[in-house]
């Protein structure tokens, strides 16, 4: 699967929740860090740290996609479903 359909696929509700997430940190450290007045200085490390963690855990949070089904056998080896088969031998 490449970048492009990896994005564009169904993200699984919990990483849909922690991209929202990681918007509103995003958000918050960007307004700290154009604040128009002069803040002290810790706030202004904290606020970068914000904007690149809540920018990071977006991005991750995005390309998640839910993976194929497997089973389990009584031999305790793997078997992927026919749709993951598919898509390992079409490269997906």
């Amino acid at each position: 699967m490449n970048l492009i359909k990896r994005a564009k696929a169904p993200v699984p509700k919990f990483f849909r929740v922690l991209r929202t997430i990681g918007l509103a940190l995003a958000a918050v450290g960007g307004t700290l860090l154009a604040a128009p007045v002069a803040l002290p200085l810790a706030i202004t490390t904290t606020a970068g740290y914000l904007a690149v963690a809540g920018g990071v855990i977006s991005a991750v949070s995005q390309l998640t996609t839910e993976s194929p089904v497997t089973q389990i056998s009584e031999g305790g080896t793997e078997l992927d479903s026919e749709e993951g088969q598919k898509n390992i031998r079409d490269g997906d």
